[in-house]
């Protein structure tokens, strides 16, 4: 397949993603999202950042981040964000993450980080806030940049932050002459919008991964799989359709799961469930999802049981985001006027 490349330089288009370690990725998770970045592993050139410094503006326990973190990047890898593919790894790893916040903080007026959506919504949930939680902007500011990236994917909640991005990458190059690329924000088209199972109103969210009904996990073992889905919300009816009558959400959601994990027809699976009742639909969609993830948490299963390969693949991924991120950030600091020895 012919990698994208931008029109004006004829170079593969760069593509950032920051993940934080925090929750469990969720079926719904894996659907609407995960599948569709390894599809595109080789259309452009990819930047997964487990972003473990952004994660810390809020007070964490040290033992569960270094755990989620190791986590997180197992599941991501056992998903198929395969690390000869894309670059996969951990931001602290890589000190021009800290290196070039410090730098565009002396370049980013306050006022323009009061302004931020996320910030008032967070700093309004807390007693005390950090520094660091005003400071997020910035800090994704230097994650996006030293990767010269064009495209950052994001969600509309985060689509202000990047625009902050290009404000500070515009600033900085009009400071110091031309630097960094001013990033695009790409809003992905919707995937798969996985409900709730225990409340097909809302979608299924890897920040409430831990309420046991609420979701399957993607290294769930078969029998939590099928307990969960036994349980899951339905209706006092019997029909098995697609419908999108909002008492038909429970029923709806279990039969598009079953349809994107078999890839058949919406007819097809309708007459195979014709005449059957909720318990077998349950029973069904259950024995799929354990299928489609067996290979996902037996890939996961043995990186956490082998922790120097996942070093290692951790350790590769940081390697290679240094090559582009140190050039840059040495860059950065002669535009600025320090010194710099290689």
């Amino acid at each position: 397949m012919t990698a994208s490349t931008t029109p004006s330089s004829g170079k593969q288009i760069r593509v950032f993603s920051g993940i934080q370690p925090s929750g469990a990725f969720t079926l719904g998770n894996y659907l609407g999202a995960i599948r569709q970045w390894v599809a595109g592993l080789d259309k452009k050139e990819n930047f997964f950042c487990i972003v473990d410094l952004h994660t810390i503006t809020v007070p964490q326990n040290p033992q569960d981040l270094l755990h989620r973190t190791r986590k997180m990047a197992a599941i991501l890898i056992a998903c198929g964000l395969d690390p000869q593919k894309c670059t996969l790894f951990i931001q602290s790893h890589v000190a021009a993450h800290a290196e070039g916040c410090w730098i565009l903080n002396c370049v980013t007026p306050v006022g323009w980080l009061e302004r931020m959506t996320q910030y008032k919504l967070k700093a309004q949930q807390q007693e005390s806030v950090s520094t660091g939680l005003l400071d997020y902007p910035v800090l994704q500011a230097a994650d996006i940049l030293l990767y010269d990236s064009d495209e950052v994917p994001v969600g509309e909640d985060q689509k202000q932050h990047v625009e902050l991005t290009r404000d500070i990458a515009q600033r900085f190059n009009n400071l110091y002459g031309e630097t960094f690329v001013v990033p695009e924000p790409v809003i992905p088209k919707l995937g798969a919008r996985i409900k709730a199972l225990d409340d097909p109103t809302s979608k299924m969210s890897k920040s409430k991964a831990h309420i046991r009904l609420h979701a399957i996990r993607l290294a769930d073992g078969p029998d939590e799989i099928r307990y969960v889905i036994k349980r899951a919300v339905t209706d006092p009816g019997r029909e098995i359709v697609f419908s999108d009558a909002p008492e038909k959400a429970g029923v709806n959601n279990l039969l598009e799961i079953y349809e994107l994990l078999t890839g058949e027809q919406r007819d097809a699976i309708e007459t195979h469930f014709s005449g059957k009742g909720y318990g077998y639909l349950k029973q069904e969609v259950a024995e799929v999802v354990i299928e489609a993830l067996r290979p996902i948490r037996e890939r996961y299963l043995a990186l956490i049981a082998d922790p120097a390969e996942l070093d290692r693949l951790l350790a590769t991924g940081a390697e290679r985001a240094r090559a582009v991120a140190d050039p840059k950030i040495r860059e950065v600091k002669r535009k600025v006027g320090f010194i710099v020895t290689e």
